[in-house]
């Protein structure tokens, strides 16, 4: 208890609890739609393209966060647009992708031979993040930005599931699922340079894909599984930021990213003990007829 309470009294300590309970609570609702939608490849892939825009605008001089959520965003909105059943298409994520990556080196190469000395530390922070590092200004503009997008997730979030299970049936009921989509992978994006500065965007998906894909394998009721998704997601942040304060050579991001792993890994483990009890069963009660 002594450590514990001698842990929280370090400001940087309160400011990554605070920012990464938001950020987690955003990436696990966010998340279970995009492992419900098939869309992990592309929540990847916009982790990369917010890497290349926080490059450009490093390269311009000016602040990387800027780059990074305009970047993200538009990317998920055109991604969203362009498939063909209002959701992302992986021939067009590939080649966008692949393009995207080459971009982001030749910024890198800019910055790095012209501007990297006022800020050397600046690209391993977008890949890995830092989030010992967030400031309170940081972290409380960090929550009002996640809890803005969970309100535009909670008011998609009926439509938008209609439209993951069955598009065209939801297209037929006048559902607009291209718009939806679009819209949704906005906000992939949105959730993606939110997570940042936290976790890094090398890593941001697994925060995105375990704790859903974990919560869809403990529970088959959608909405359940939504909500365990967020608690799943903050249980692997807070174990991640403890872990990384207690073992000072394992970096926050190794350590949040290793708990959602395990979690995935215990939902798995417990579903196949589920699914062989009920075959047992079913297999006992055939015998007995």
């Amino acid at each position: 208890m002594n450590a514990i309470t001698t842990m929280l009294a370090h400001p940087f300590i309160a400011h990554a609890l605070f920012a990464g309970t938001a950020v987690a609570v955003l990436c696990g609702l966010t998340g279970y739609f995009v492992v419900q939608r098939g869309e992990v490849f592309a929540g990847d892939a916009l982790g990369h393209v917010g890497y290349t825009g926080a490059m450009a605008a490093l390269a311009a001089g000016i602040n990387p966060r800027a780059g990074l959520f305009a970047a993200a965003v538009i990317a998920g909105l055109a991604l969203g647009m362009g498939g063909s059943r209002g959701g992302s298409d992986d021939v067009a994520i590939g080649s966008f992708f692949s393009w995207v990556l080459g971009l982001g080196v030749l910024f890198l190469a800019y910055y790095t031979t012209h501007r990297s000395g006022g800020n050397g530390s600046a690209n391993v922070n977008i890949l890995f993040g830092s989030i010992f590092g967030i400031s309170a200004s940081a972290a409380t503009t960090a929550a009002y930005i996640a809890v803005g997008a969970v309100i535009l997730l909670l008011v998609i979030a009926r439509p938008l599931l209609f439209a993951s299970i069955d598009p065209a049936v939801a297209r037929a009921a006048g559902v607009p699922v291209r718009v939806l989509g679009a819209v949704f992978l906005g906000l992939v994006g949105l959730t993606v340079a939110e997570a940042t500065p936290l976790v890094g965007t090398i890593v941001v998906l697994g925060l995105l894909a375990a704790p859903p894909a974990a919560a869809a394998r403990l529970t088959n009721r959608p909405w359940r599984a939504f909500w365990l998704s967020a608690g799943l997601a903050v249980f692997a942040v807070w174990a991640g930021i403890i872990a990384s304060y207690e073992i000072p050579s394992a970096p926050a991001s190794f350590t949040i990213m290793s708990v959602a792993a395990g979690c995935y890994l215990a939902a798995a483990v417990l579903d196949g003990i589920r699914r062989f009890r009920a075959r047992t069963h079913v297999i006992a009660g055939m015998t007995a007829v």
